[in-house]
């Protein structure tokens, strides 16, 4: 990480979507100091709901503010620490936007109906707004047959949640076996920050 100095902490669980951010602080080179909250009672307590009343991790709190919501810590990164050149370009912003979102709400939405074995009609696709799981597979198929990253031939801090629904789609098998996601994937195991932050989370994981 960085030897730059910053006021960051960061609540997280090495069972959850901390990992995203973890990847991400590792990313944009942050130093922060870390709290593991457990599930359960300590999530719960009024300590953490006074960081999240959402009672869940992760979240970060910086200079005084207080972040949560996976895609929204990565981007603040991002913009918080520019030095580390994961923001888009002027050109990048829309595709960096675009699949960050994605990402974020029809893609999340769609892999975790799928999950529960909930399905929509043909007719509520209208409704819902990821239409149907595997138009929400095929959407993003499409683009990553066209590129290495989201915004292109350059890492920007989109992939580390894109990367990472990706990712953890395959391992759990919520997304379907398809070139351009274990391409993608394999990309982004590769880096070091990647291996950085996971080997950090599995060291924090209960022994089964």
């Amino acid at each position: 990480m960085s030897s730059s100095k910053t006021t960051l902490t960061f609540y997280t669980n090495p069972m959850s979507r901390g990992q995203i951010v973890r990847w991400a602080l590792h990313e944009a080179g942050v130093e922060y100091s870390q709290k593991i909250v457990e599930h359960g009672p300590e999530m719960k307590s009024a300590e953490y709901l006074a960081i999240n009343p959402m009672a869940k991790v992760p979240a970060i709190v910086h200079e005084d503010k207080t972040i949560t919501e996976c895609a929204a810590i990565c981007a603040y990164l991002a913009d918080a620490f520019p030095e580390a050149n994961l923001t888009p370009t002027s050109d990048e912003r829309a595709d960096y936007y675009r699949w960050l979102f994605f990402a974020a709400g029809p893609l999340e939405q769609a892999v975790l109906n799928h999950s529960l074995g909930l399905s929509i009609t043909e007719e509520q696709e209208r409704t819902a707004g990821y239409g149907s799981y595997d138009r929400a597979m095929d959407v993003l198929d499409q683009m990553l047959q066209s590129r290495h990253y989201v915004c292109g031939d350059r890492f920007t801090m989109a992939d580390v949640y894109v990367g990472s629904q990706v990712d953890w789609g395959l391992q759990f098998k919520t997304f379907p076996e398809r070139d351009s996601f274990n391409a993608y994937a394999e990309r982004l195991r590769k880096r070091e920050k990647y291996k950085e932050s996971k080997a950090i989370d599995a060291a924090l994981m209960p022994i089964a």
